[in-house]
C-alpha cells in the first residue's frame, strides 16, 4: 500500500477508538492483529518515529478502525483478513521505528489485558520486522 493510500484512512486515527476496538472486539481481532497494532501504536508514540512513518501508522490504524472497509468486520473468519493483511504491511513499512521498548510496551499491554502472546506467533511476527 503506497503512502498516498494510507492518507485515505488517517482520518479515521483515534488513540481512544483503538483501545476501544482492542478491547471490545479483541477476541474477533485475534492476538496477533492486536499485538501488531500495539507495536504500531507505541510506535508512533516515540518521539523519534519521523512523520511520514506516524501517517503510515496513522493510515493503517485508521484502516482498522474504519467502520465499513474492504470485508465485512463481521463476516466470521475473513472479516478482520483484509485488516490484518494491511497492517502486516504497514508493519513492514515502518519495522525500523520499532525498537526493543516498543516491544516490550506492546508485550505488557498483551498481559495486562491477559493476552500474552504465543512465542511461535511472535516468531512470525518478527519475521516482518
Amino acid at each position: 500500500m503506497e503512502n498516498s493510500k494510507y492518507n485515505k484512512y488517517k482520518r479515521f486515527f483515534s488513540e481512544g477508538k483503538l483501545w476501544k476496538k482492542l478491547s471490545g472486539s479483541g477476541k474477533r481481532l485475534g492476538k496477533k492483529a492486536i499485538y501488531v497494532s500495539l507495536l504500531m501504536f507505541f510506535s508512533f508514540k516515540k518521539k523519534e518515529t519521523p512523520i511520514w512513518a506516524k501517517n503510515v501508522i496513522m493510515g493503517t490504524i485508521g484502516y482498522l478502525l474504519l467502520p465499513l472497509d474492504g470485508i465485512p468486520d463481521l463476516t466470521p473468519f475473513l472479516g478482520y483478513s483484509d485488516d490484518m493483511g494491511v497492517l502486516m504491511v504497514g508493519l513492514a513499512t515502518v519495522s525500523a521505528f520499532i525498537d526493543q521498548g516498543v516491544k516490550q510496551s506492546a508485550a505488557e499491554k498483551m498481559e495486562a489485558w491477559n493476552m500474552p502472546m504465543e512465542a511461535e506467533d511472535l516468531k512470525e511476527i518478527e519475521a516482518q520486522l
